[in-house]
């Protein structure tokens, strides 16, 4: 079969293409008219970022399996038009971790001991030894904020060189983080016993930002470490409190912007490093990310699972049809109960009841677990989100039980953090006509689409007039509510499908009042 290669990739993955018998084309300057003509007789089309695979290019190749990203970032990759063409796309998240890792590492060394500003100097004809008194790392503190793949990597490498192991990751299991000698924190908590911080979380609506003015001040004498992701960090606010001394130092391979304009603030402290997206730019890395990517391919065009892929659900074609409707119930209630659920992630079961329990129902459950982690993990999907449970020591449990009292099918996702569990129930009216109808055992009728708002409450009377009164004065319109109790004069809680956002103001307010126990914002479909 043909693979088309349009953007240079090692010769390892080269020849794991052709070892496989698979003939291969490349075409480093395609693009336009000439891109469309190659791709048209293409099984298979290996990328990395240069080339642009848009809705027309994958439209113009009939015979296209896969489309394989030598790297992670695929947001040159229409990925819904490949969805729409049935072309899977996967990438190679794996295969430059360690590289990034010790480029991590690296830039701890290089921010502790003044290393190329040193250079410079000497270079330039001055023997400043008495300028640069140095940190050892020995005996410090690391904070890690992700404590992901390369997150895992970075704590193994610094914990053997004596630091102290602190780190917020909400979706890390306490279990996986006690096996890497990190204790596992709050981010205030991480900033402030932190020494060195180091970033290893993805881009998200979340985190960007996430560390300003108010946490570098947390961080105040330390040093800032980011050869994760871009627009994590607030450049501005960075460049101020290096200057300022509040903290001693930073090294930065990733940027908002990149290139890095000429008039970025970071160029102008002296004790910030900063260093052009280097993170995977080993040798190694690349020959990873080539013949990962390239062993994918020969996967998809064999008929095989494909690890990485990133559209692609793998269920038998007949039984399809009466799974579908399931997937998107079960990635809801994941969404749902991840949000209402306010500890760290310990693990997740996935219980099906009547109908339902009869189907092979993998993939329902790997779309629970994409509900579940969406809100944390780039390009997550029912594809990878089992992997990155594992990844995370989050245990994954699942149940059947042909017996439903109520329902001819039910979907019940139950996150925990060990103490702790919350459960969201969701079932199928008319066939394929989504609901909730059950959250932590509250017995509701919720339509989930958009924007919800889950409270907790006293049932007395009074309290569903304060909320609706509040959300007005906020300027929230209330679309629709769906109200439940334990008992009379007890705790009652209500849905409300909202439609816009709900600010911080309207919560804090709401939840000053005595008879209101919790209010919980839960977003979907993409909403804000």
């Amino acid at each position: 079969m043909k693979v088309l290669v349009t953007d240079p990739i090692a010769d390892a993955g080269l020849d794991v293409l052709r070892d496989a018998g698979h003939e291969v084309e490349t075409g480093y300057e395609l693009e336009g008219a000439d891109l469309l003509e190659a791709v048209a007789d293409a099984n298979a089309l290996i990328v990395r970022s240069g080339t642009e695979v848009t809705r027309e290019v994958l439209e113009a190749a009939d015979d296209l399996v896969i489309v394989g990203r030598a790297g992670i970032g695929v947001d040159n990759i229409d990925i819904d038009a490949a969805t729409d063409e049935g072309v899977i796309v996967a990438n190679a998240p794996e295969g430059n971790v360690r590289a990034a890792a010790e480029h991590t590492v690296a830039m701890t060394f290089a921010a502790a001991r003044s290393i190329p500003q040193a250079h410079v100097r000497l270079k330039g004809g001055e023997w400043a030894k008495s300028d640069y008194l140095g940190a050892e790392l020995n005996g410090k503190t690391l904070g890690i904020v992700g404590l992901g793949r390369v997150g895992q990597e970075v704590a193994k490498k610094l914990d053997s060189l004596g630091m102290d192991l602190v780190a917020f990751d909400p979706y890390i299991s306490q279990e996986r983080a006690d096996r890497l000698g990190a204790q596992l924190v709050e981010l205030e908590d991480c900033l402030e016993r932190a020494d060195f911080l180091t970033i290893h979380t993805p881009l998200t609506p979340e985190t960007e930002g996430m560390i300003s003015d108010d946490e570098l001040e947390m961080l105040e004498g330390g040093y800032l470490v980011n050869v994760g992701r871009g627009g994590i960090v607030d450049e501005e606010a960075l460049a101020r409190k290096v200057e300022d001394g509040t903290l001693e130092g930073a090294a930065l391979d990733v940027f908002a912007e990149e290139p890095l304009p000429e008039g970025s603030p970071l160029l102008g402290v002296d004790d910030v490093i900063v260093t052009p997206h280097l993170g995977a730019s080993t040798e190694a890395a690349q020959e990873n990310v080539a013949t990962s990517t390239a062993e994918q391919v020969v996967a998809a065009l064999e008929g095989e699972p494909v690890m990485n892929a990133l559209n692609a659900p793998s269920v038998d074609e007949s039984a399809f049809p009466r799974i579908e409707p399931y997937i998107g119930l079960a990635e809801t209630a994941g969404k749902v109960a991840a949000q209402l659920l306010e500890g760290r992630i310990e693990g997740v079961e996935v219980t099906y009841e009547g109908d339902i329990a009869d189907e092979d129902v993998e993939l329902v459950t790997a779309s629970a677990l994409k509900g579940v982690f969406e809100p944390l993990e780039w390009q997550v999907n029912a594809v990878n989100a089992p992997q990155i449970a594992e990844d995370r020591g989050v245990e994954v449990t699942e149940s059947k039980t042909h017996q439903a009292a109520d329902f001819q099918s039910l979907v019940s996702v139950t996150v925990s953090d060990g103490d702790e569990d919350i459960s969201v129930d969701g079932t199928l009216f008319a066939g394929d006509d989504p609901r909730i109808v059950r959250v932590d055992g509250f017995r509701v009728d919720a339509i989930p689409h958009g924007r919800m708002v889950i409270t907790r409450n006293t049932d007395e009377p009074g309290v569903i007039g304060l909320i609706g009164s509040v959300m007005g004065d906020y300027d929230v319109n209330i679309a629709g509510m769906f109200n439940a109790r334990e008992t009379i004069g007890g705790e009652a809680l209500t849905v409300y499908n909202v439609d816009s956002e709900v600010p911080d103001a309207a919560r804090e307010e709401l939840e000053s009042d005595e008879r209101i126990i919790g209010v919980r914002y839960i977003t979907l479909n993409g909403q804000a």
